[in-house]
């Protein structure tokens, strides 16, 4: 296992974060945004969730205010496509990202994992590529029935205080999540502690990505 350490860090540092559904990348990727926050001093976050209707839109905004706490600059930006339905409204999906370029010219790109068996996720991850073509992506993972989990190859490290603020933002921000059986603390804890595990991770939590291109 080799530690690599960044000792020229651009300023400010630039965050994409793309998430299908209101709860993704918090699950997926919270706990390694907020290390970031906490240890670079100036981080600044566009974060993205592409299918939110109702109260879900709410959960985006409270949670997104909570995670990006110490943030330099913040925009969250919630839209409305259909849930379960993104490959089948492509088009207006591929414009919306080619729609962020401006926006944003990100130094990290937070994604879904390719191969996850959502559809949506899937679709989020290639035109995560698609769209931004020299930059550095990770894919992270989520949880789910699907049995989808993979073998990351990056892993960020989380003590327990970040791990303990991720979960309980999670509990504390997706109420209309707490009725479903995945939703709890011990999974979102399991998942840190298995890629802790499998990491070395001296404080035995960690969240895992896959860095399908990475330059050094």
């Amino acid at each position: 296992m080799i530690k690599l350490e960044f000792s020229e860090i651009p300023s400010p540092f630039r965050i994409l974060a793309i998430g299908c559904h209101a709860d993704d990348i918090e699950i997926g990727c919270g706990g390694t945004i907020l290390r970031m926050l906490a240890s670079l001093p100036d981080v600044e976050v566009c974060w993205v969730v592409l299918s939110a209707h109702g109260d879900r839109v709410d959960e985006v905004h409270a949670s997104a205010e909570a995670f990006l706490q110490g943030s330099a600059r913040r925009q969250v930006i919630a839209r409305d496509f259909r849930d379960g339905f993104l490959p089948y409204s492509g088009g207006d999906v591929k414009q919306f990202f080619e729609d962020l370029k401006p926006i944003i010219s990100p130094d990290l790109i937070f994604t879904h994992y390719g191969n996850d068996r959502h559809q949506d996720h899937r679709l989020a991850s290639e035109l995560t590529w698609n769209t931004f073509r020299d930059h550095l992506i990770l894919e992270y993972e989520v949880p789910k029935y699907d049995g989808d989990l993979g073998s990351p190859n990056v892993f960020v490290h989380l003590d327990e205080a970040l791990v303990r603020r991720k979960i309980e933002n999670l509990l504390a921000f997706f109420q209309t999540q707490r009725d479903r059986r995945w939703f709890t603390e011990d999974l979102f804890l399991s998942i840190l502690r298995l890629r802790g595990m499998e990491s070395n991770s001296p404080d035995r939590y960690a969240e895992a990505f896959y860095g399908r291109k990475v330059v050094l």
